[in-house]
């Protein structure tokens, strides 16, 4: 049978997973086999290939190197009432991400769209962003105390895990799992001495983080970010902060740093480091990316680079293809143990644009500070999106498969790397 020929039967009947994810709903998930579609068309794989790369899937661990589990619809009767009693800015925002983060525990139809999703991906394991954009502990809290609050919610799907092993037993018994990452080292931001400025890294490490951004797009106290045009490279503060990370056993990811300080950081840390959620410079240079001199730094480390699924920042196709191939020029220039897929997309919740709709309008807001980025008249297509869509998580292991990788390197790509940084990177 041809791969044009393919139909969604053929195609849901090889993978037990997706059978029963879409079991789980009276109706098939329309957003889901839409996106499997794309992909397909774009792929085109033998059946050969479909079979085996489903198959090799779902027996193996797979670890999302920088991800989100998938959203939930925020309930719109609930938000248009704090709208209309006056509430602020900043707590219609508090408002929807604990919306989005949190109502699958708690409401019924979100908690199928979340498992629906899960089990379509066949992904073991999240590494998930529990933390703001920034350095202040206050603000970090915020994001890890809604993801503890769902995995201590519904254990029965979805846990916590801390260490490898937690992993491992997770695809054991068939249920997923978040490995927590913050988005910004926190730090009291008194400035009385170092040893006080970087002391709450281990009290995050203690409830459950495992990865922080050393920047994001913009310039902080440990280094330039991404996004900055002076690409300044790491402070001294901030290569006591690199020493600190590695010293307490959280992972130094420079996805959001300037090209100069992801250097640096990679040749201060004394453990694996990543670049978590990037692409490759060589085939597309863009800010989020990382020049091949920055990746083999990283690779020295023992790292790995992720590659994400964000089409303008893949660039060339932006599909499914690119991702593809920024994951094969890793493999060929530094082998296959420094590459990995961090998707940095998530499901959205059929019931989105319904609760959406329920709001008042509101005038636009300014662009938030951490936002910085730069003008891109770059045009992202339905189809680049759908291709690459978390759902689509299983095809991008039969893409792996039809450019001849073997299968004991597609396991590393899709999980195994992750775990081996995350024990080499533990303490104690």
């Amino acid at each position: 049978m041809s791969s044009q020929a393919m139909t969604r039967r053929n195609f849901l009947g090889t993978t037990a997973a997706t059978s029963a994810a879409l079991a789980q709903s009276a109706t098939p998930n329309e957003t889901i086999e839409r996106a499997r579609k794309v992909a397909l068309d774009i792929l085109k794989p033998s059946q050969r290939d479909l079979d085996h790369g489903l198959e090799l899937h779902a027996n193996s661990i797979v670890f999302d190197a920088y991800g989100f589990a998938p959203r939930a619809a925020i309930d719109g009767d609930a938000m248009r009432k704090a709208m209309e009693a006056g509430a602020s800015d900043i707590e219609l925002q508090d408002m929807r991400e604990d919306m989005t983060m949190t109502r699958a525990a708690v409401d019924s139809a979100e908690h199928a769209e979340f498992l629906q999703a899960w089990k379509a991906s066949g992904v073991t394991c999240i590494f998930q962003n529990c933390g703001e954009e920034g350095n202040d502990p206050l603000v970090l809290l915020k994001r890890l105390a809604r993801f503890t609050c769902l995995t201590d919610s519904i254990q029965d799907i979805l846990r916590r895990a801390v260490f490898p092993e937690d992993v491992r037993q997770a695809k054991q018994n068939g249920v997923g799992c978040l490995y927590f990452s913050g988005n910004g080292v926190p730090l009291t931001q008194a400035w009385v001495s170092v040893e006080d400025e970087l002391r709450y890294v281990r009290v995050f490490y203690q409830l459950g983080i495992r990865m922080m951004h050393v920047t994001y797009n913009r310039r902080n106290r440990l280094g330039d970010g991404c996004a900055e045009p002076a690409n300044g490279g790491l402070s001294d503060f901030g290569r006591a902060a690199v020493d600190e990370l590695n010293r307490v056993g959280v992972i130094v990811d420079v996805a959001h740093s300037g090209w100069q300080t992801s250097l640096e950081a990679a040749q201060r840390s004394s453990k694996p480091m990543v670049a978590s959620h990037s692409t490759c410079g060589a085939l597309y240079e863009h800010m989020r990316s990382k020049p091949d001199n920055v990746i083999r730094a990283i690779a020295d480390t023992g790292g790995y680079i992720g590659i994400c699924c964000i089409s303008r920042f893949l660039r060339h196709s932006g599909d499914i293809t690119a991702l593809l191939d920024h994951i094969d020029h890793v493999v060929k220039k530094f082998g296959p143990d420094h590459a990995a897929i961090g998707t940095d997309v998530a499901y959205q919740s059929r019931n989105a644009a319904r609760e959406r709709a329920k709001l008042p309008a509101r005038q636009k807001g300014r662009t938030r500070w951490a936002a910085l980025w730069p003008p891109d008249n770059f045009k992202t297509t339905g189809r680049m999106i759908q291709s690459i869509a978390w759902t689509n998580w299983p095809l991008f292991t039969v893409g792996l498969v039809q450019r001849g990788h073997s299968d004991a390197v597609i396991q590393k790509i899709i999980g195994q790397n992750v775990l081996r940084v995350l024990e080499a990177n533990r303490v104690g």
